[in-house]
């Protein structure tokens, strides 16, 4: 069965996940749009570099695109949680659950600024569970501090992902003023640069209104196919059983596993709680989401006991993703 293969960690597998990957946004070619605009950065770099990614391609080759990039995210997320040890023993079920997770609506299978970004929320993400091993994190969190900022860039709303490293720095270090600070420098040195830019090119209002977005008011709907919401529900049943396997799973596991996992949950809450940067809310900013859902289902099908279940939950996640999209 699909759960068992990928419990082993052999390359056979990477072949596997990008067959089920594939399989996966079968209905995004069904679907395809005859015009997809390309990807534009965010204003504060777009206005200077205007670089457009993706402009000229055709729809068909759009998803292929995407689906090869997100090919390449699952293997490297996989290697990190791999790396770490978060899962008992090296395993391919981070990247069939990140490939899962990327197929869930048809606006994550083509390209977009999220996608862009999700590189770098999983850059981030191995330098952040590599803090806790660490004697001195200065070097490393002025790192993380750029890379916040550059992220930003791509797209803004990753801004609040500097909340993040704070978060971070509580959850596996003692406080120490310094390592606080280093990232503010970090972060503040990329701005900086782009706002001398700016003021180079005698437009320096622009600038200013980089960080208009913080002034958005809240948004109150979210445009979604209500068969959307339902494509969710076999997702949130295995976070449930997820609850069930930390109980028994969480205080065995080391220290550095427990911490990284609460990491884990305060970037989804920062993610869903940044939707506001956007005048409307998109879809596509739930993208974000997957790297992390993606480790939580993978320690869940690790240690999830009853095969049946397991197996037949993830059919059903499969079929249910399957069924929507060429409805």
């Amino acid at each position: 069965m699909i759960i068992k293969q990928h419990r082993k960690f052999t390359p056979i597998n990477i072949l596997f996940v990008s067959i089920i990957g594939t399989f996966l946004c079968l209905g995004a070619f069904l679907h395809l749009p005859e015009e997809l605009r390309p990807i534009l950065l965010e204003p504060a770099a777009n206005n200077l570099f205007n670089i457009e990614i993706g402009s000229g391609l055709q729809p068909v080759s759009n998803v292929l695109l995407t689906l090869t990039l997100t090919l390449l995210q699952a293997l490297l997320l996989n290697k990190i949680v791999n790396h770490f040890n978060f899962l008992g023993k090296p395993n391919f079920l981070t990247a069939l659950l990140f490939m899962t997770l990327v197929s869930l609506f048809l606006p994550f299978l083509v390209l977009s600024p999220t996608l862009i970004c999700n590189f770098i929320t999983i850059w981030m993400m191995s330098k952040l569970f590599a803090i806790y091993k660490q004697a001195d994190v200065k070097r490393l969190m002025f790192d993380l501090g750029m890379i916040v900022a550059i992220g930003s860039l791509v797209y803004f709303p990753f801004i609040v992902m500097f909340l993040l490293l704070w978060i971070a720095l509580i959850i596996f270090r003692p406080f120490i003023w310094r390592e606080w600070v280093t990232p503010v420098f970090g972060f503040s040195i990329v701005y900086f640069l782009l706002g001398v830019i700016y003021y180079w090119l005698d437009r320096f209002d622009e600038f200013k209104t980089i960080f208009s977005p913080f002034t958005n008011p809240l948004p109150h709907t979210l445009h979604v196919d209500y068969q959307d919401y339902l494509v969710v529900i076999p997702i949130a049943i295995a976070l449930l059983f997820l609850l069930a396997v930390l109980r028994d799973q969480y205080f065995r596991s080391v220290v550095h596993i427990r911490k990284s996992f609460q990491l884990l949950f305060y970037m989804l809450l920062l993610i869903a709680g940044s939707f506001y940067l956007n005048e409307k809310i998109n879809i596509n900013h739930f993208l974000l989401c997957a790297p992390p859902l993606a480790i939580y289902l993978a320690y869940y099908f690790s240690f999830a006991k009853s095969k049946w279940v397991y197996e037949s939950l993830y059919l059903v996640i499969m079929i249910t993703i399957i069924y929507f999209q060429f409805m």
